[in-house]
């Protein structure tokens, strides 16, 4: 390949690294969540496993599960608030730490016992971190590495993600066939020492109000009231939520994919394993090659665009009976996933003053807790119903027209553009945030606003 045609690649199409060389903390960062990524999925194959090897029983797996749910809404609602108070650097150390006490449990469980209330304790506790943990990390990006950088660091989020959640579970099959499961459980402790490690090696990050020397906003339900009152007069917020939660309730069939693979594919366990995978092989394609990102202005209707994608790739899925087929399009499901993540954290990390952004995280990992667990009783109810082929048809062609309500509803969100022009104004609309914290109750800072800060400040000093 050319130099010039590889200079092209690397700018406009691979993902785009100036994250990593712009701060030393984002690195510190991305290091200890890649490492505690890969250990956090070793637990989450290794968990349902020991309990239906204690218990025979899917319910109890099932159970398990759902033991996990509302303590990560809870945890994420909650902690976002305390995100928002503390500095976020001393909280992940609490996190981090808390985390390997947890799975610490479940390895002693393991060697001493094992029984089965710990399975639903120490998951359920990490849950709740796992909250706060995505909350104050999601929080601190932008201030890492600048306004113009977080679509490239939310793609590099992604990319961890979408790996972790390919490998880690093909690591977790060999590693319980081999070492057993409790070293699963001690290779998770060490991630989370691994991560703590890495946050050690942060800088301070004091929340705005504190760095602004403004009075310290207390935690408490309160607080989070004050977010949820913030995402009500915010249509960009708004729309990037709603929009989610749409494509996650109607078009995620992952609660069907055993039942496809046996009556319409004719496939056993294999092929429910590539079902499972396509999605998120599709995710990290689309994460590897997210070099544009940075350069889209409409940032809402980006958003609109590939959840349409992904719905009208998954109804197709829903119709097509060649196995090679139908891992395609929900390859391409999962690549219009990752696009409309970037782009949905981008809108929800620019929409607000630092002070806001802990509250509003914690509101959007409340929504990602959710919606899953939501979308597959839709898609179980529907199937049950009229069958699983109209489930998955029927998910995909109503997570489409989802998207065009929400297109029409919510206009502030349809017509939502980055607030960072190629130019750059980082240092002003960080100015201007912190100018908002500062006169009182919290306002949406709109893009328009933003820009005409920005142009204010340049007036000034060429007049100067």
């Amino acid at each position: 390949m050319s130099p010039p045609r590889s200079r092209w690649l690397t700018r406009h199409v691979l993902l785009d690294l100036t994250p990593l060389r712009r701060s030393a903390d984002f690195r510190a960062l991305i290091a200890g969540l890649g490492v505690s990524t890969f250990g956090t999925q070793l637990t989450a194959v290794a968990v349902p496993y020991q309990v239906y090897g204690l218990t025979r029983s899917s319910l109890y797996v099932g159970l398990v599960s759902l033991a996990q749910l509302f303590p990560l809404i809870l945890g994420s609602l909650f902690g976002g608030s305390l995100v928002d108070a503390v500095d976020r650097r001393r909280m992940l150390l609490v996190v981090e730490a808390l985390g390997a006490v947890s799975s610490a449990g479940l390895a002693l469980n393991a060697d001493f016992g094992p029984a089965l209330w710990p399975l639903f304790v120490f998951p359920a506790v990490t849950a709740a971190l796992s909250g706060m943990d995505s909350s104050a990390r999601n929080a601190m990006v932008p201030g890492m590495v600048g306004l113009a950088a977080v679509p490239a660091a939310n793609a590099m989020f992604q990319a961890l993600f979408q790996t972790g959640g390919i490998v880690g579970p093909a690591l977790a099959g060999l590693l319980l066939a081999g070492a057993g499961v409790r070293a699963v459980y001690w290779i998770d402790v060490f991630s989370y020492l691994v991560a703590l490690a890495s946050v050690l090696a942060i800088s301070a990050q004091p929340p705005a109000r504190a760095a602004a020397g403004a009075a310290p906003m207390r935690p408490g339900w309160r607080s989070t009231m004050e977010g949820l009152r913030f995402v009500r007069r915010s249509q960009p917020v708004q729309g990037a939520y709603l929009i989610d939660l749409n494509a996650m309730v109607f078009g995620m069939p992952r609660a069907l994919f055993p039942a496809l693979a046996a009556n319409v594919f004719g496939g056993g366990a294999t092929t429910v394993g590539l079902l499972y995978a396509a999605p998120g092989t599709g995710a990290l394609l689309g994460a590897l090659t997210s070099g544009w990102v940075g350069r889209v202005r409409r940032q809402g209707l980006a958003v609109i665009c590939a959840v349409i994608v992904w719905g009208l790739a998954i109804a197709g899925f829903g119709l097509v009976r060649f196995l090679p087929l139908a891992l395609v399009l929900l390859a391409v499901a999962g690549l219009a996933d990752v696009v409309s993540a970037v782009f949905r954290n981008t809108i929800i990390q620019f929409a607000a003053p630092d002070a806001m952004r802990g509250r509003l995280q914690g509101v959007q990992m409340a929504v990602v807790a959710g919606g899953p667990r939501l979308g597959d009783l839709e898609a179980g109810v529907v199937a049950t119903a009229f069958g699983d082929t109209v489930s998955v048809v029927s998910g995909g062609l109503a997570c489409v027209a989802g998207a065009l309500v929400v297109a029409r509803l919510l206009p502030g969100f349809r017509h939502e553009r980055s607030a960072v022009g190629h130019s750059g104004h980082d240092g002003v609309l960080a100015a201007a945030g912190e100018a908002v914290v500062a006169a009182g109750p919290v306002a949406p800072l709109s893009p328009d606003d933003a820009v005409e800060s920005a142009d204010a400040v340049d007036t000034a000093e060429q007049e100067a």
